[in-house]
């Protein structure tokens, strides 16, 4: 019999080996328990493991294969169609904006002239585009009202008449000046942003309608504490040992108190090795031994309990699980 051995503490590493090794499959069953696929009318979304990739613990250099996922959105039939019409129509749209985006080039390369020369040529063209027709018809209509009053061409009244006719035109030329030039200046730049107005709109179309996910319930595994549950039962096997080892320190001390009275000894053949047959003294065999607890070398020589069983049981005890013999109801061995 040998006194306890108190249990080994639980080794670092290897726990946090563990642990992650835990972590590593909770994490994957995680991750494949929340990749739901969803079908919608609109369409469907799915996820696929499409490979692995490696990650090795830098601890214990333990190498793990972590799953990788593809989610594929698919459209349904009649999206699909509007989404092929639509990037044909794209298609179609953003030629004619690359064709027509050379002469943008070109028109962004003449600068804007805004300045009062450019502003009232453009005021004049407006003018005789608008006004002139206006005042030609309103110098008409003068002459002949001057040559129904008898007034002849030539004469100082109807020069002085067509002259106050003159300075009206005059002062409707200056009126378009003064209240023109902001429309004119509104028009020079429609005409110069019209191409990239077009352009934009070319540029951009209808979306497809994209399908409508629903939101899941993701769903949420406990991780396992691995460390504390291995450190836990380390405790509960140190008590154990501990309580263990209070029992052999108290069946040591009974051991060594019945040795020491030389009345009763602990004789059971489990409690000692080294055994030798030495003789008979009467009907009960003599062997040397040694107990478990003696140092190497030591010799001791007596009965063995269980033979004295057989003959005289009246003379054995048992103690803490143990026999022991009560040597005065015995012959005397020497050198017991």
């Amino acid at each position: 019999m040998k006194s306890p051995k108190a249990p080994a503490p639980p080794d670092p590493a290897k726990t946090a080996g563990a642990q992650t090794a835990q972590n590593v499959s909770t994490a994957i069953a995680q991750s494949n328990l929340n990749n739901i696929n969803q079908v919608t009318p609109d369409g469907a979304l799915t996820y696929n493991q499409t490979g692995t990739f490696q990650h090795t613990d830098p601890n214990t250099g333990t190498v793990y294969d972590i799953p990788q996922y593809t989610a594929t959105q698919t459209l349904s039939e009649a999206q699909q169609a509007i989404k092929d019409r639509n990037d044909l129509a794209e298609q179609n749209i953003s030629q004619i904006a690359v064709d027509q985006s050379g002469r943008i080039g070109d028109l962004l390369g003449q600068p804007v002239n805004l300045n009062n020369e450019a502003t009232e040529a453009r005021l004049a063209e407006l003018g005789r585009a608008r006004l002139d027709p206006a005042l030609d018809r309103r110098r008409e209509q003068l002459s002949n009202q001057l040559a129904q009053q008898g007034i002849q061409q030539g004469s100082t009244a109807y020069d002085r008449a067509m002259m106050r006719n003159m300075e009206g035109e005059n002062d409707a030329y200056n009126q378009l000046f003064l209240t023109g030039r902001g429309q004119s200046v509104q028009e020079t730049l429609a005409e110069r942003n019209q191409p990239i107005n077009e352009i934009t709109a070319l540029l951009s179309g209808s979306q497809v309608s994209q399908p409508n996910f629903v939101g899941t319930n993701p769903a949420q595994l406990a991780n396992v504490d691995r460390a504390g549950l291995e450190q836990s039962n380390y405790n509960q096997r140190l008590d154990a040992w501990k309580q263990d080892q209070a029992g052999w320190n108290s069946l040591m001390g009974g051991l060594f108190g019945l040795g020491a009275a030389g009345i009763t000894k602990f004789s059971d053949e489990r409690l000692k090795t080294d055994i030798v047959p030495l003789r008979y003294d009467g009907a009960l065999p003599v062997y040397s031994f040694r107990y478990l607890w003696d140092q190497p070398g030591t010799e001791r020589v007596g009965y063995m309990a269980q033979d004295v069983l057989k003959v005289k049981p009246e003379a054995v005890l048992e103690i803490g699980g143990f026999y022991a013999v009560d040597y005065g109801q015995l012959p005397e061995v020497r050198h017991a």
